[in-house]
């Protein structure tokens, strides 16, 4: 007696193609960086903060008097130091000026300086840095620069600079950029230098590929995780390096509003007025802060090796 139910089971007809269908899931490198990215509450909390400071600092501005230098109001003394209300957010400071302009004034500054900044430097550090790791007379140059430069305090190079050229924003971003690429070239050239030598990179160049598109076609893809880490550095510290010079006043002009200017500005007011210094303090901690977290968890979503 057959023990097998014929009624459950049914005859398939032969398919020839079946082998040649692919049943693993379609893979999409940045659909998959966007779900690895977005998966951490952190990096939705920070996100959330990064965008309302990017809006206010740039929108809010276009609508807005605010002169960083008007004393015109210096003899309303009702206007005078107005702690944080409901007709001043951030309160007034000794001149009678609205704390909320001066700190979205001063965050749109401090925030144009450390992008544009952080986008030269990454431009000429990946250009540099592709081909001092794949050059061997490029990279005895370089290696003899970098240790020379290296060995220098950076801060010390900005504010020689800054001396020489005159406090400006073009001179503060000149002074950040004359030799702030060269760690971001240093790290591309030994991330570059790890996969130079793979058997798909010897092949192409065995076939004549040139440099420029081994570095641009094979080895800069590999490198998109690299380059967000150092994007998510350099900006949060662009942004408290322009504070600290501006801090000690030889970073913008006194003109020129930024975080670090109004910080400094109300730094005797720490404990009379404490919330003159500790409301910019804390916006400049805010966008630093959430620069860096959101950077590093893009940066660690980029990276193959986390995508499953």
């Amino acid at each position: 007696m057959s023990l097998i139910d014929k009624s459950k089971f049914q005859f398939v007809k032969r398919d020839d193609f079946a082998s040649e269908v692919i049943d693993a899931p379609a893979y999409s490198y940045w659909k998959t960086v966007l779900r690895q990215f977005l998966r951490k509450k952190s990096t939705i909390v920070m996100l959330v903060i990064l965008i309302a400071i990017v809006l206010m600092s740039f929108i809010y501005p276009m609508f807005a008097n605010y002169d960083f230098n008007d004393v015109s109001k210096i003899n309303d003394f009702s206007a005078r130091f107005n702690w944080p209300n409901s007709k001043y957010w951030f309160g007034t400071d000794g001149n009678g000026q609205s704390l909320f302009d001066g700190v979205w004034y001063g965050a749109r500054n401090s925030i144009i300086i450390a992008l544009i900044a952080t986008v030269i430097n990454l431009t000429i550090g990946i250009i540099v840095g592709g081909f001092w790791g794949i050059s061997k007379t490029v990279d005895m140059v370089m290696m003899e620069v970098y240790n020379i430069i290296s060995n220098i305090p950076y801060l010390l190079i900005i504010i020689v600079l800054i001396y020489a050229l005159g406090a400006g924003f073009w001179n503060l971003i000149l002074a950040f950029c004359l030799t702030g690429w060269i760690g971001v070239a240093y790290s591309i050239r030994v991330q570059i230098m790890r996969y130079r030598d793979l058997e798909y990179n010897l092949a192409s160049r065995t076939l004549g590929t040139s440099n420029f598109k081994l570095v641009i076609k094979n080895l800069l893809p590999q490198l998109v995780s690299v380059i967000v880490t150092q994007a998510s550095q350099s900006l949060p510290g662009y942004i408290s390096s322009e504070a600290f010079l501006s801090y000690f006043g030889i970073g913008l002009p006194v003109t020129v509003p930024s975080l670090g200017r109004l910080i400094s500005k109300y730094a005797q007011n720490v404990t009379t007025n404490a919330y003159l210094f500790w409301i910019p303090l804390t916006a400049l901690v805010l966008v630093s802060l959430s620069l860096f977290i959101v950077g590093q968890n893009l940066s660690d979503a980029s990276d193959p090796r986390t995508h499953r």
